[in-house]
């Protein structure tokens, strides 16, 4: 009699017999580099992929240098060389999450201070790129994008959800509520911006 077996389970119990005998193919911790060089070229190549903080670079360089020092000194070459600059990328990233992205301030905000920007960086950058007409027009094209998607009835429910998203994308409360007036006529619910933020 022969034994059939998925495919996807094969694979899955190849996966598993390659970890038993050879731990390091399958489970590979970051290899450490202790030449400057090479922990700049690792640096550059996060530079290609994305703009990055200071904070950011910092714990990359931390994770691949063998010591501190040496991930100081590539830090220390980077900011001389203007490749890291906090102000420049607070206002890249509000200017992007603004224009693409179409989030509010509040958003931009607590994301910038997970990636370690200073709150003067961030409030400079904030106050640049949007203003109470950018916010409005954002406000208003997710609004229409997102009522061209429902089907059927525009209900409260739907308003409700479209609303908490909103707050969600960092916009203010009495900015969505202008917005949302003009598609329904029953209370809009009060809900603290502050609470989505935290989460």
């Amino acid at each position: 009699m022969q034994i059939l077996i998925p495919l996807s389970a094969l694979s899955l119990l190849l996966y598993f017999i390659a970890s038993l005998s050879h731990p390091c193919v399958v489970f590979t911790s970051t290899k450490k580099v202790d030449t400057e060089q090479e922990l700049y070229d690792i640096a550059l190549r996060a530079l290609m992929r994305r703009p990055h903080s200071i904070k950011e670079m910092q714990r990359l360089l931390d994770r691949r240098a063998s010591h501190k020092l040496l991930a100081q000194v590539v830090m220390a070459r980077m900011k001389e060389n203007g490749q890291l600059d906090d102000t420049r990328y607070a206002q890249q990233f509000t200017r992007q999450r603004t224009e693409i992205r179409r989030q509010g301030k509040f958003r931009i905000t607590r994301d910038l201070r997970a990636r370690g920007v200073s709150d003067a960086d961030i409030q400079a950058a904030v106050e640049a790129s949007t203003d109470d007409e950018s916010q409005r027009l954002a406000i208003r094209h997710r609004v229409e994008r997102k009522l061209r998607l429902t089907r059927g009835e525009i209900s409260d429910a739907k308003i409700a959800s479209l609303y908490r998203s909103l707050l969600a994308a960092g916009f203010p409360s009495d900015a969505i509520r202008r917005e949302l007036k003009a598609v329904t006529t029953e209370e809009l619910p009060a809900v603290d911006p502050d609470e989505l933020i935290d989460q």
